[in-house]
Formats: structure tokens, sequence, C-alpha cells
């Protein structure tokens, strides 16, 4: 199996194994086409410019190459990526002193927004989009990182527990802490 069109009919699961076995480039690129789009969507997520989302894709890859060993197959290829992509890009912003805190912001509810707003999913989702993005800005990485896992890839919180290598009941517990979190500096925001 050897010509363009074999190889493309490989599984991402197949290919991690013969690419960790030969060090093959010519492999790795065919894994990095397949996802390269939804890397550089992830990393534009936690990037303050395309440029810099582009340069934290192409770190990923670097790194990913490298570390493709550790990929045990318990789970999907693609819902490992993710969740390193978002470990890398949580990292690369916590050093990068890009970290806000949250304490820092005062101000009222504007008069359309009054209703009372708690942790649940449907408080999350009823919040304006401008505004969340702006509150998702503010939140520690990690809990925006498992808020875009939860909310934005749609992980299940079966996927996020093993992603994350948590036990559900934790994966639950961040999640609430993470939307309470959001909500929060939501209200705060002008």
């Amino acid at each position: 199996m050897n010509s363009k069109k074999d190889i493309a009919l490989l599984s991402d699961n197949e290919l991690v194994e013969r690419i960790v076995k030969t060090n093959n480039t010519n492999l790795f690129s065919v894994l990095y086409d397949r996802h390269v789009n939804s890397v550089y969507n992830k990393c534009y997520g936690f990037a303050s410019s395309k440029e810099e989302a582009q340069d934290l894709t192409h770190d990923v890859f670097i790194k990913l190459f490298v570390k493709l060993r550790t990929f045990k197959g318990t789970s999907k290829f693609s819902t490992w990526l993710y969740s390193f992509t978002y470990n890398f890009c949580v990292n690369y912003v916590t050093r990068n002193n890009y970290k806000k805190n949250e304490k820092n912001f005062e101000g009222e509810i504007p008069d359309d927004e009054t209703e009372e707003l708690d942790s649940s999913e449907s408080a999350l989702f009823g919040l304006k989009t401008e505004k969340l993005s702006k509150a998702m800005e503010l939140i520690d990485p990690s809990d925006k990182m498992i808020l875009l896992m939860k909310y934005q890839d749609d992980f299940s919180v079966k996927e996020l527990s093993t992603a994350l290598e948590i036990g559900e009941s934790a994966v639950k517990m961040r999640l609430k802490r993470a939307r309470e979190k959001v909500i929060s500096v939501y209200k705060n925001l002008k």
C-alpha cells in the first residue's frame, strides 16, 4: 500500500501507527492535511490574530510529530488531537501572560439582560455572542478549553473524561465551575 490513493484510504489510527513505526513525513503530511483546518480553528480561538493562530497551528503540528508515540488509541485520534491542541494553546496563553484576572472588571448588566443568570446550560446559551466572546477571553484558559471542547466541539462528558484523563464527575464539576465563571464575568462586562 504505497500509492497516494491507498494511503488516503488509511484511517487516522492506521496512519499514526505507520508514522510512529517509520517516522515517514509523507504519511504525516496526510494526517496534517486532514486536520490542519480544525486545528487552526481551535488555535484561532486562543490567538489574537490570524498570524498568531497560524504560528500556533504550525507549533502544534511540530510538537505533535514528536508526541505521536504517546497516542494510545483509546479514543478517536481527532478527539486526542483536539485535546492536545487545546492543552498546547492553554499552555501558550498561560506562558505568555495573556491570562486575565476577572476581578478587575466592574459594571452592570444592561436593562435587556436583567433576568437572573445561573450556571445552567440554558443560561450559557442565552448569552449574547459578542459579549460572551469577550467574557471567554477573560476567564482562565483551562476553563475556556473545557467549555470550547464541550459546546463548540460537542465532546460528550465521557469523551472529555478520556481526553482530559479525569473522571466523569470531575468533568461535570469543571464544566459547572467554568460556566459559573464565564457567566460571572459576562454579568460584569459593560
